[in-house]
């Protein structure tokens, strides 16, 4: 047998899966249900291998032996012999979402586990392991303990917020079921003694190992149930002035329908397309870490292939394979079933952006557009006219060509117009600042506003051909705008509005240009071709030959090893199952039938042509159905009732770990983009803001090099409000910065308590102070009179008077400060019998023997001499290991 033992975090709390392995074929599991804590688990093991050893008393023949360490399941799968399963051994944190950690797989195992003594071999089934191991679970594949991937943050944040009297009659009661390791944030009940833990069930589309859990998802606890994406996570810092706003772009990769670019076009008859992502970018305030306290904000757009029976034979060895329509549709039967399953999990209203080429010499792209047109017209004559489909077609390839239209600027109304109808989600009210100065945009904004923020309804669903270069480019302009909403929504920009070039908008352009060379690579087989640079005819001239390597890399890969790519993915996914007697992968001609159900069986229900949505969803839009409170969502979701100091749904020991000793290695291992370090100018004196506009050649990496860098850095540090001024014109034409600083410790060495004070004449000396010193507009941003009144002189007429006649001057302090033409300098010694404890000096404090000894012990432990231990010593470190491990 195998034993598998899961704790949570804080290894307090154990679960034990008992895996029958005298079975051939059969996958036994048995889940005994019961939480136990670490002792009864050391006790369990104990016995087990105490009862499993040939000879009692002999060390070496242990009966339990520990065969591999994991961080969750990925599933269970079997070919033609017995099961496999399938384990995650190694992993990376790549984000964070209020104190919820998101993981990377860096690496898996699979383990076979019948007996070798039960095994029946199979000549095929080390080509069915090869086969499904071309997947490579540790590119791109994510999963988190704690948070739910496969929906959006607007989603598991309205759950959250599910009325109480809902949650009351929805709470399960089993003894048995009471406790969960991995358990969502609570909610408070009206009495306070309570919490409400909430777990939805993940959206199917999205998860990638949905078959492989399918045979044990109904007898083990769901605790086992580790749920993965396939994508993109990636999160990068923005500081503003030194407050960490952590901007999150998360990419889950459609399960349906998934292949690779030219096996995979169009959609099948369940209204699936073809390379569907949902990317959604995430910002919050990391400074508050909570979901209930912190500022959330997040904007969902989609990308995916042209909802029609289409596709491209590649047969032809061409860079271009013609497109062929496969089937006719009249009645938009799988465009109807694509925009149903949009309007209950987005809501109203669906705007397509379709990219593809409007005029050509030959019939290419142009199909796929006169037949979408067709459909989504047909499909709108049955939808209220608030609610209709919103179809926008734009020739981006014609404008690129053009030299006198601008691409991005031309995106960027379209942008500003899809983001005002469909709006982002938010989780708290608009900020008092933009009521007070309310701005024009921000009124006409569209969405749905409640009581606890704003709700995106509806959302943008943007396609060319592939789905990869276009489409990569007109999601960060969408993505852009929508980022400078959000940042004014949480307060911390005075107008919705980014320039390009700007901290801000490069790291969230590096955000996505990863995102998309990595969408790119698992469709396509190579990186983006062309990016936003590209566009913004920026790029550097080595760009080109870049672009060249990648559209041949593409097409390699599209002729030579999309097609074994496509059977792993077939074989991963559970689309084909392994039977004897039947074909094998590598011996069907098409995976057509597979994708493709209604080729094998007629369905029995057929859909109306013109009410071709669920019923349901009309009545609720413009919000999503899946986001509705009634009795068919809250089948979805599993209610639980916990005492508000349990352990698991204490995110703050989950999250800081309190319990364990930190190492840097763990506690830094999320190495993030930051805007400062990353991208800010290393110049002196420059804006820290990330919204100020740098010039295009300055990049985080710049230094101040040569004499016209550094009178260029001047000049910055003059316009810049927020840096002080340059102490002298001598610092600034010096040849290197260590002279300025010598001259700076030379002043302090004047006097360590006094303020040295220059007091200029009239002449020559005002006009040089005049264009050192900034005017007090520049810095302040307020005039002042030039002229103080009469009282305001009196009364500094007397401040003076009395300090010096307080104070005299320290002769020795006055002569120094001749030699260095600093005269009138007034020295603010005490000369009265004052204690130390006061303006001037401080007391130190009085530290006891026992806190110097201890201090002295320390210093000597870090020198490597170790005090010897003491009694008192011994028996708290006995204690500790008691409650620890016994």
């Amino acid at each position: 047998r195998y034993f598998l033992v899961g704790s949570n975090p804080a290894e307090t709390k154990y679960r034990v899966l008992k895996i029958d392995r005298t079975e051939p074929k059969d996958l036994v599991i048995i889940d005994d249900k019961h939480v136990y804590t670490q002792q009864e688990v050391r006790e369990l093991l104990g016995r087990l291998d105490l009862g499993n050893r040939t000879k009692i008393g002999q060390k070496g023949s242990s009966g339990l032996s520990r065969a591999v360490s994991a961080f969750g399941v990925v599933g269970f799968v079997r070919f033609l012999e017995g099961y496999y399963i399938v384990l995650i051994t190694k992993r990376r944190k790549m984000a964070d979402i209020g104190g919820h950690a998101i993981y990377k797989i860096e690496d898996t195992n699979m383990i076979y586990i019948p007996n070798d003594s039960v095994r029946v071999s199979h000549p095929d089934e080390a080509r069915y392991l090869r086969i499904f191991q071309n997947v490579d679970l540790s590119s791109n594949f994510y999963f988190s303990y704690s948070y739910d991937l496969s929906h959006s943050l607007q989603y598991n944040l309205t759950v959250l917020r599910m009325p109480l009297e809902t949650l009351k009659t929805e709470t399960t009661q089993t003894r048995q079921e009471s406790f969960d390791i991995f358990e969502d944030e609570g909610l408070s009940t009206q009495s306070g003694s309570g919490v409400f833990g909430i777990c939805s069930k993940p959206y199917e589309k999205y998860v990638w190992n949905g078959k492989l859990l399918d045979a044990v998802k109904n007898t083990v606890h769901r605790d086992w149930l580790l749920y993965i994406i396939h994508g993109f996570c990636g999160q990068s810092k923005l500081l503003i002035y030194g407050r960490p706003i952590y901007v999150t772009l998360i990419a889950r990769r459609s399960s349906k329908f998934a292949g690779t670019r030219f096996l995979k076009r169009g959609a099948n008859c369940e209204g699936d397309v073809a390379n569907e992502v949902e990317t959604e970018q995430i910002l919050y305030d990391a400074s508050v870490m909570s979901f209930s306290a912190g500022s959330y904000s997040s904007y969902v757009q989609v990308r995916g292939s042209v909802p029609l029976y289409w596709s491209q034979d590649i047969s032809t060895m061409m860079p271009k394979p013609p497109i062929t329509l496969d089937q006719a549709d009249p009645f938009a039967h799988v465009a109807a079933l694509h925009f149903d399953q949009m309007l209950q999990r987005f809501g109203s209203p669906i705007i397509i952006l379709n990219l593809v080429k409007e005029r050509e010499k030959r019939k290419h792209e142009r199909i796929l557009s006169e037949e979408l047109v067709a459909a989504v017209t047909y499909l709108n004559q049955f939808l209220p006219p608030e609610h209709a489909i919103i179809y926008i077609p734009w020739d981006m390839a014609k404008y690129t060509k053009s030299k006198l239209c601008n691409v991005l600027d031309r995106l960027n109304v379209i942008a500003e117009s899809v983001v005002k109808k469909t709006g982002f989600f938010v989780n708290r009210p608009d900020s008092y600042c933009s009521i007070l100065r309310p701005d024009e945009k921000w009124n006409e904004l569209g969405g749905c506003v409640v009581s606890t923020g704003r709700l995106q309804t509806g959302v943008l669903r943007t396609n060319c051909v592939d789905c990869l270069d276009r489409t990569n480019t007109a999601q960060f302009m969408v993505g852009k705008c929508a980022l400078a909403y959000q940042l004014y929504s949480l307060g911390l920009i005075d107008k919705p509005n980014l320039q390009f070039d700007t901290d801000a908008v490069r790291l969230f352009e590096e955000l996505y240009e990863d995102h998309g060379d990595t969408l790119s690579l698992q469709y396509g087989g190579s990186q983006l071709v062309h990016r936003v640079k590209t566009y913004r005819k920026i790029a550097p001239w080595t760009q080109h030959s870049k672009d060249i390597m990648q559209t041949l890399s593409r097409y390699y890969s599209n002729a030579f090893s999309d097609a074994d790519r496509q059977d792993s993915i077939n074989l991963f996914l559970g689309v084909f199952k392994p039977t004897e007697g039947k074909p094998h992968l590598w011996e069907l001609p098409t995976d057509f039938y597979l994708h493709h159900k209604n080729t094998l069986s007629l369905s029995q229900t057929r859909r109306s042509y013109t009410y071709w949505w669920t019923t349901g969803v009309l009545k609720h839009l413009p919000l999503p159905f899946d986001e509705v409170t009634c009795a068919e969502n809250r089948r979805k979701l599993t209610v639980k009732k916990f005492h508000k100091y349990e352990e698991e749904i204490d995110i703050h020991n989950e999250f800081f770990r309190p319990y364990e000793l930190s190492s840097f290695d763990e506690t830094f291992c999320l190495a993030m983009t930051n805007s400062t370090r990353d991208f800010m100018p290393k110049n002196v004196g420059i804006d820290p803001s990330p919204f100020t506009v740098r010039k295009p050649d300055e990049t985080g990496k710049s230094v101040l090099g040569n004499k016209s860098n550094r009178e260029e850095t001047v000049l910055q540090r003059k316009t810049a409000a927020s840096a002080p001024p340059p102490p002298s014109e001598e610092a600034v034409s010096s040849s290197s910065e260590d002279d300025s600083g010598t001259d700076k410790e030379d002043e302090g060495a004047v006097s360590q308590r006094s303020t040295p004070v220059k007091v200029t004449d009239t002449g020559e000396n005002t006009k040089i102070t005049e264009t050192v010193v900034q005017s007090t507009k520049d810095v302040y941003g307020v005039n002042l009179s030039d002229v103080p009144s009469e009282d305001d002189l009196t009364i500094y007429a007397r401040f003076v008077q009395l300090g010096q006649s307080q104070h005299k001057q320290d002769k020795n302090s006055q002569q120094f400060c001749s030699k260095h033409h600093l005269d009138r300098v007034i020295n603010l010694i005490p000369i009265s019998s004052f204690s130390q404890d006061n303006i001037y000096e401080v007391q130190p404090p009085r530290a006891d023997r026992k806190s110097i000894e201890i201090f002295h012990a320390h210093i000597q432990a870090g020198r490597g001499n170790m005090q010897p231990l003491g009694k008192d010593d011994f028996l708290m470190y006995r204690e500790y290991i008691r409650n620890r491990y016994m």
